[in-house]
């Protein structure tokens, strides 16, 4: 065969390989079965919508998940399109300040309310602490998310559950960092000391701190890839989406620079439900 067919023949071969992992399905995009009629959220603040309707209250209409607030377009308001029997059956069960060791109350509490689709986010209190040291290890983060998850499997074993991905808060440092406004706010109310104390310091020793908790939250992020893996077929992660999409200063609560404000609770419904059930 000559050096041109070669070619042609290796060039086939690519784009037929291209066109079968293209027609492949990924796992969000595999058939989630029908719309579910009732659905709840687990989770800590940012899924109370905590800060994104008024000044430190929980803002549950504006909650990614389960909220009812037209603007933000949660994954409720987005089934409720496809299936309107789920009208009135959002339950958010999170709580502000939740840690992972919290999840497995929250999951007794969607059990039983008998729903059919449940959304996790949990992760960001584990990291964002009082220092670096108080962090949740992460053998006790992956421990307490499977107790969480095998409860819903055990108690609810149709039911699809959404785990994702906890957003990027080195992100948050790098955005805010120049702001003095968030300056203030995360030194007054001690927000994410573990990675925002000293927001504004290039010493190797605050650099390194902020990079161990960054690595944390991967950490944190590749147990919740495992453990939904785990759990089977009506599990999905979001593959990181989350974690990876790239935040704003005008995204966050002009009270704390922390939590996601209705433009970030927006986004965050966005991205989240695109890279899950999709119904």
């Amino acid at each position: 065969m000559s050096l041109a067919r070669r070619a042609l023949a290796a060039l086939a071969s690519a784009t037929a390989t291209l066109t079968l992992l293209a027609a492949a399905p990924s796992p969000a995009q595999a058939d989630p079965g029908p719309p579910p009629s009732s659905m709840a959220s687990l989770g800590d603040s940012i899924t109370r919508g905590f800060n994104a309707c008024g000044w430190y209250v929980d803002c549950t209409a504006r909650s990614f998940s389960t909220g009812d607030y037209a603007t933000v377009n949660s994954h409720y308001l987005r089934i409720r399109t496809v299936n309107p029997a789920i009208g009135g059956r959002n339950h958010n069960d999170a709580r502000s300040g939740a840690k992972s060791a919290d999840m497995y109350g929250q999951a007794g509490t969607a059990v039983s309310q008998g729903v059919g689709y449940v959304t996790m986010l949990i992760g960001a209190n584990d990291a964002c602490t009082s220092s670096e040291s108080s962090m949740t290890p992460v053998s006790t983060f992956r421990a307490n998310i499977d107790s969480a998850l095998n409860r819903l499997k055990a108690g609810l074993p149709t039911a699809r559950v959404l785990v994702i991905s906890i957003p990027d808060i080195h992100r948050l440092w790098s955005v805010g960092r120049t702001s003095g406004s968030a300056r203030t706010a995360w030194s007054l109310f001690g927000i994410c000391q573990s990675m925002l104390a000293n927001p504004t310091s290039t010493a190797q020793a605050d650099v390194d701190r902020r990079a161990r908790v960054r690595q944390r939250v991967v950490d944190y992020n590749t147990q919740l890839a495992q453990a939904c893996a785990a759990y089977g077929a009506n599990c999905l992660f979001d593959g990181n989406a989350v974690f990876g999409y790239p935040f704003t200063l005008g995204q966050l609560s002009g009270w704390d620079y922390f939590h996601p404000n209705t433009s970030g609770q927006q986004v965050l419904a966005s991205v989240s439900y695109a890279a899950g059930f999709r119904w």
